[in-house]
């Protein structure tokens, strides 16, 4: 029978899921605090760990268990929803990150899936860091579970040196993902080399990439080591990979393979130290089979793959999305454009953003720059779209202005989002859920925040 240890300060939380395990079949046991859960954790199979706990934090939970030779498998379950607070679990060894409130049957299959793979902790632990010292960018914004995902596969491959490739349309942050996995690494102080390999000829991007010695060619007057010399033992991304011709292709597939490389004009091999991130916006398996990618070299690179969504696949962040993009492009051009009436908002949210949150950022900009107040109305936004007829999302719409002549909060506006979808959807959850690319625990936890109640009018 495995053994659960349930870690929270809430009394009740505590009592309902040792009620709920223990009718699972399970050996449950509890602790209120992190030295209790510290104390008991030889005996446990598996943890469920708050991280705001008396006496520590669930983080000094996770590092006290890092030296044992067989510790409890860790599922974080906490009220903490963002990036952050993620990676830094997931670096610290959880093997689940779940946020309050939990879906019970998300629960029993975590549990479940956790315990049947309990067996290959051995091997996962190479994919684990227990370093307590993380930075990170910090611009990846959002709160859907797509987003989720991806905090938690930047702390898990940010500890290997695994090649990464990340897939995404452009402008879906793809670079910010390969900066998130480096600055989240023990190389986190070495460099960081981008190459973007569309932005040169492909002579110039061989001369850029191995270096080259003098009287290599024409206008070569001088040694000069290339992007794979500079990155040195930190990283290099290779942005939009796919733009590489077939023959340079060839060399960088001996490169990854043989860990060498040689300056253009010189056969004296040179170790590569760095980790190698590429990113594609293209298909590379569709490019594969067409024979203008090598198939083998495509398999070098994908040992990790990262798949970044559209945002047109997650609407229900552009609140959020806005929120920050806005306090980052005051602090840029040192403006004070603090709000964005519904109106505007519910314009932004109907825009199908072809060039992803890069085109939300530069219309942003486009806007504060213009602004002449510290307001964004919708004609801020010439974006010439608009959402279908009857189509819940454009219930951000609302009122420019509340009755009393304020500007609601972006907190209020979403709490009026999902209150109207609610009520277009009579309430059922799943079909909710479904329309604000949400998780039923996530709009649990947003009824509860807000107060929401079905009497209450939309």
């Amino acid at each position: 029978m495995a053994r659960i240890l349930i870690v929270d300060d809430d009394r009740s939380i505590r009592r309902t899921l040792e009620k709920f395990l223990g009718g699972e079949g399970y050996e449950v046991t509890t602790a209120q605090d992190a030295p209790g859960a510290i104390a008991a954790a030889d005996g446990a199979d598996m943890m469920l760990l708050d991280l705001g706990l008396p006496g520590g934090s669930g983080f000094d939970v996770l590092s006290a268990l890092a030296d044992r030779p067989r510790p409890p498998t860790v599922v974080v379950v906490t009220a903490r929803d963002d990036m952050q607070s993620t990676v830094k679990a997931i670096q610290l060894g959880a093997y689940e990150y779940l946020v309050k409130p939990v879906d019970i049957d998300r629960l029993r299959r975590v549990v479940k899936h956790a315990l049947d793979s309990r067996d290959t902790r051995d091997q996962l632990e190479a994919f684990v860091t227990r370093t307590a010292d993380v930075r990170l960018v910090g611009d990846i914004l959002g709160k859907t579970a797509v987003i989720r995902d991806v905090w938690k596969q930047i702390g898990a491959v940010s500890t290997t040196r695994a090649p990464v490739l990340i897939a995404g349309e452009s402008g879906t942050g793809k670079e910010l993902v390969a900066r998130a996995i480096h600055f989240s690494s023990a190389d986190r102080e070495r460099p960081f080399v981008a190459v973007n390999c569309t932005a040169l000829a492909p002579g110039v991007l061989e001369s850029e990439l191995f270096g080259h010695v003098k009287g290599a060619f024409t206008g070569a007057i001088a040694d000069r080591p290339g992007r794979f010399e500079l990155a040195g033992k930190g990283t290099l991304f290779l942005d939009e990979i796919a733009e590489i011709p077939l023959d340079l292709q060839a060399k960088l597939l001996r490169v990854v393979q043989e860990r060498t490389f040689e300056r253009v004009g010189d056969a004296r091999p040179l170790p590569l130290e760095a980790r190698i991130i590429a990113a594609t916006h293209r298909d590379l398996p569709a490019m594969v089979a067409k024979g203008t990618f090598r198939e083998d070299l495509f398999y070098r690179l994908r040992v990790v793959e990262i798949a970044l969504p559209p945002l047109r696949e997650r609407a229900s962040d552009i609140p959020i999305l806005v929120e920050g993009l806005l306090a980052k492009i005051n602090r840029d051009l040192a403006k004070d454009v603090r709000y964005i009436t519904p109106a505007a908002l519910a314009r932004l949210a109907a825009h199908r953003w072809p060039g992803n949150v890069r085109e939300l950022e530069n219309t942003l900009t486009r806007a504060v720059v213009l602004a002449k107040t510290d307001v964004l109305d919708e004609t801020m936004f010439p974006l010439g779209a608009s959402a279908p007829a009857g189509d819940p999302a454009a219930s951000v719409r609302g009122d420019a202005i509340d009755g009393d002549g304020t500007l609601p909060t972006l907190r209020e506006i979403e709490r009026r989002h999902i209150l109207r979808v609610l009520g277009h959807t009579e309430w059922n959850k799943r079909r909710t859920c479904a329309i604000l690319d949400i998780s039923r625990p996530t709009l649990d936890r947003k009824i509860e925040e807000y107060g929401l109640r079905r009497e209450e009018p939309s």
